[in-house]
């Protein structure tokens, strides 16, 4: 039977045939979104026969959870590793708010709030949109409670600062999708300002803490 794609027999480990996919489908999923993902494309991406992908993933809802865990956990390893720590906990919490509040999280915020939306329909999806969020907010509280022993930060409560934080960052995303007026300063940098509140820094503490960190 002739195929309108031209494939190369290779064969790779199940595990690397695996990883591929789902970059493949994470790569899909943030440039284009997550309906976008389906068995048949990530096939035709990779030149390979549909049968291969659905013998990794026998539905393409399972495809499209993973997909977005692979993205949200890629770029959480970037703004907040988990293993060795690059600076004083005041440092990192700059650099993560910074990065959260610019362009470049652009991509990351549609793919939040386009996989939140098709959660209610996917129970797949919506486990997966679980697990990312403890996953953000255990990261987030552990950087703070680092700051506390660090006594860099003043808080008894590290999860409640964590959880308001991530609220203000959901919040300036919600209109990422819209053409809309330049947001003002003093809006783009309403995290920072929560988090010096919260965690008892000076006014403009992380802003300083950016430029030299």
């Amino acid at each position: 039977m002739s195929s309108s794609v031209q494939r190369k027999r290779i064969r790779k480990d199940p595990a690397a045939r695996r990883a591929e996919i789902v970059d493949t489908a994470a790569a899909i999923a943030l440039a284009e979104g997550l309906e976008c993902i389906t068995l048949r494309r990530i096939a035709e991406e990779l030149a390979v026969r549909p049968g291969l992908i659905s013998h990794y993933f026998p539905s393409a809802e399972e495809l499209v959870a993973e997909a977005f865990g692979s993205a949200a956990t890629g770029e959480l390893d970037r703004l907040l590793p988990a293993g060795p720590h690059d600076g004083r906990p005041v440092e990192r919490l700059a650099r993560f708010l910074d990065h959260t509040s610019g362009e470049t999280y652009d991509a990351i915020s549609r793919l939040w709030l386009n996989a939140r939306h098709l959660s209610r329909y996917r129970p797949p999806l919506r486990d997966r949109v679980a697990l990312q969020e403890a996953d953000w907010r255990g990261r987030l509280e552990g950087l703070i409670q680092d700051g506390v022993a660090a006594g860099e930060f003043r808080t008894e409560d590290p999860l409640a600062v964590a959880l308001q934080i991530l609220v203000v960052l959901d919040g300036l995303s919600v209109d990422v999708n819209t053409v809309s007026p330049e947001v003002p300063a003093a809006v783009r940098r309403m995290a920072h300002h929560t988090a010096e509140r919260e965690l008892g820094l000076g006014e403009g503490e992380l802003e300083c803490a950016a430029t030299t960190g």
